[in-house]
């Protein structure tokens, strides 16, 4: 570009995952053997890295590129952007590459479809008087068509209506440019920011004529009110004084925003599209310029369209240049999520409140997107997919949530780095490693008190994924990993006795238990502070004493009457989609003595769990090894799996939270394929934090234990609250 370089490369990472596997027990002993083995393997997995250099280290940068990213089978690389011509002869001389050039356009499209499709909270509003300056919208599943605006020297309409079909639709030669070369020749200013930050401090009212200035007032014929700009520079014409640069580079910015936001909106209404996304260098996160374009496509379209910028924008011709690169490697028929432990965000664009971090962030600023092993799609049940929005809080909003929340992350983090180094005794480097990992987590809570809004919308879920992220760069696949070893023999151990109570009492006494078992078995969550401190304290905390801790009836939330008569006069649902949550007694004791309920009344029944480990949540690979056990034991399980009435599937996550919008494709499928006609949620994770209030077109079950004192509190109830929420569908 004008003024930086942006690097994008691929890479292999090799990440460690830990894997189980049952051991083969033939003719053991098996009563005091672990229930299965754990090994650590090495996992390669496929990473996107993008770099920003200012364009005067080009010279770092190619250095960069030699030692680092340059093999013997590299003849050619991919260029895009003005600098593909000025800087060609350097970049093949150095790298002894051919330099391969893109069209600018084809890229910018190319990456922006993938940043909308890849990145949930890519997309922002700006409001500069609200507490926070960025307002991120949820990714609409179908994003198409919009309308390109990029605002370079001059202003390119594109309208983009697939993948691979845009068309210039027009544009304008009064750009960016304009406002760079005429600022230059009235304020003798020749550097772009300078000229910006003149105008922040500028008043415009002094260079140009208003309304009122002209009719004394509003003018309420037209309805145009007094403040409006009558003519922009109007007051120099008959004034004899000096203008301040300030005054004159405000005025300038004015008129030049005005200008492409009325164009904009026209070619918006003319080809019928409502998302406007705004690029380009006069763009480029400054405040000042997504301000004034906010206030003129709210003004020009009567508050109908909002202009909305995007969080990587710089990147987009990179991404784009790179995707066509790899074309044979088809890169878009992969999910890829960002890496939240390697990128760093967006940073607060006030210039007076962080200059060291504007500076810095200008020379080098990273992203990272790793691929996902399956593709993910939303879940086909959600009512609708484009106003789901996962999370209950909204903590950017928030501000005293979202204290209590940092906070509260930061005083675990000393235990989890603890956890972290314990969960590996024979490996001489994992203090070390803990170490590192509670540094950067630790840094990354200090960036988001500061900007809350670096990474798309703060939330709990994505202080806990980041969590995950962090750990995994250090290493630290699975810290409990022997923990639900552990937990998943002793619940085994206590299955039979459990069904056999069960199925000891009259129906309506053994649903009100298996509801009471779901939701004892929900306490045992090491990620909540008030169970983990109990646990590391008496390990003889078991599944009695966790029922003693529960709310009496009524709970807080509590629709069981309802559920309670669904069940009696209703017929059985026809398929059942459950999401886990813990291992141990909550999978074991829970949920599968309430999944062999409902495979008895004739439903079937899919089992979802996470598809890579978070806390002490339930894998996939652990559930199969699980099913296996329970199955040996009793033919409700062991037939329902042989028939295929029980179905173990993976959701395609690795998070403690549930984001219905990016689910495997595989379950996906499978719930369609299988008319479920119902959704059960367990936890505080998926049934509170996020989901509590998804929609769905069936009907739906959330069951969980509040086991944090101020969430319960903010619900209106005290610790160990029980959350039972029954929801039908309005027909």
């Amino acid at each position: 570009g004008g003024s930086l370089t942006k690097l994008a490369y691929y890479s292999t990472v090799q990440h460690k995952v830990a894997r189980v596997r049952s051991f083969d027990h033939s003719g053991k002993d098996i009563e005091n053997e672990p229930l299965y083995e754990i090994s650590v393997q090495e996992e390669i997995t496929a990473r996107l890295h993008f770099i920003k250099f200012e364009n005067t280290y080009i010279e770092t940068c190619l250095d960069f590129i030699k030692d680092h990213l340059v093999n013997t089978e590299t003849k050619v690389i991919k260029a895009t952007g003005g600098g593909a011509y000025k800087f060609k002869d350097l970049i093949e001389k150095k790298l002894g590459l051919k330099v391969d050039k893109e069209d600018v356009m084809t890229c910018l499209i190319k990456g922006c479809n993938f940043v909308l499709r890849n990145i949930p909270h890519e997309v922002f509003a700006y409001q500069r008087d609200s507490d926070t300056e960025f307002r991120f919208q949820t990714n609409h599943p179908n994003i198409f068509p919009y309308l390109l605006v990029n605002i370079g020297s001059g202003v390119s309409i594109v309208k983009v209506e697939t993948e691979d079909k845009f068309e210039w639709i027009g544009g304008s030669s009064i750009g960016g440019g304009t406002f760079w070369g005429l600022g230059a020749l009235l304020t003798k200013t020749k550097k772009f920011d300078e000229l910006l930050q003149l105008a922040s401090k500028g008043q415009h009212t002094n260079v140009d004529m208003l309304v009122k200035d002209v009719y004394g007032g509003a003018y309420q014929t037209l309805g145009l009110s007094g403040n409006l700009i009558a003519s922009s520079f109007g007051k120099s014409t008959t004034a004899d004084k000096e203008f301040s640069k300030e005054d004159m580079a405000k005025s300038l910015l004015h008129m030049i925003s005005n200008d492409i936001g009325q164009l904009a909106c026209l070619y918006a209404k003319l080809h019928n599209l409502d998302k406007i996304y705004f690029g380009g260098f006069f763009i480029r996160g400054h405040p000042v310029t997504m301000r004034t374009i906010t206030y003129s496509i709210n003004f020009f379209s009567k508050g109908e369209v909002q202009a909305l910028f995007l969080r990587h924008e710089g990147y987009l011709g990179a991404i784009g240049a790179f995707l066509k690169g790899a074309e044979q490697d088809n890169p878009n028929q992969y999910s890829w999520g960002e890496n939240y432990a390697g990128s760093s965000g967006l940073m607060s664009t006030s210039p007076d409140v962080y200059p060291m971090q504007r500076t810095r962030s200008g020379t080098f600023d990273m992203l990272e997107m790793d691929r996902l092993e399956r593709p993910l799609v939303n879940l086909p049940l959600l009512k609708d997919p484009s106003t789901y929005i996962p999370d209950t809080v909204d903590l950017t909003d928030d501000a005293m949530a979202r204290k209590y929340w940092l906070t509260c992350f930061e005083e675990a983090l000393d235990g989890v780095a603890k956890r972290a180094a314990a969960s590996q005794p024979d490996s001489g480097d994992a203090l070390e490693r803990a170490e590192k990992f509670r540094q950067k987590y630790w840094n990354k809570l200090q960036t988001l008190r500061q900007q809350p809004f670096a990474y798309g919308t703060l939330t709990v879920r994505s202080l806990l994924d980041t969590r995950e992220h962090c750990l995994n760069e250090f290493n630290f696949p699975d810290p409990y990993s022997k923990v639900k070893q552990k937990e998943n023999g002793i619940a085994l151990k206590c299955f039979q006795s459990v069904i056999e109570s069960l199925d000891s009492l009259g129906w309506e006494e053994r649903q009100f238990a298996l509801v009471k078992g779901l939701l004892a078995g929900n306490v045992f969550d090491w990620g909540a502070k008030a169970v983990s401190d109990v646990l590391e304290s008496e390990p003889q905390f078991g599944f009695e004493e966790a029922k003693s801790k529960l709310q009496e009836r009524p709970w807080l939330e509590d629709s069981y009457s309802q559920w309670l008569q669904r069940l009696k006069e209703g017929p059985p649902h026809k398929c059942a989609l459950i999401f886990a949550d813990n291992s141990g007694i909550d999978i074991i004791l829970g949920v599968f003595p309430f999944v062999r309920e409902l495979l008895s009344r004739g439903t079937e029944v899919i089992l979802a769990c996470n598809s890579g480990p978070a806390l002490n949540d339930v894998t996939y690979s652990e559930s199969l090894i699980v099913a296996e056990r329970i199955a040996a034991m009793d033919t409700v399980i062991h037939s329902a799996l042989r028939d295929e009435k029980l179905l173990l599937v993976q959701t395609g996550s690795s998070s403690p939270c549930l984001d219905l919008s990016r689910l495997d494709q595989g379950l996906a499928a499978l719930v369609r394929e299988r008319n479920t006609d119902l959704v059960i949620i367990e936890g505080m994770g998926r049934a509170i934090h996020t989901n509590y209030y998804a929609v769905l077109k069936c009907e739906s079950l959330k069951l969980a234990v509040i086991k944090n004192s101020w969430l319960a509190d903010r619900l209106g109830g005290k610790i160990f609250s029980v959350i039972f929420k029954y929801e039908v569908p309005c027909q």
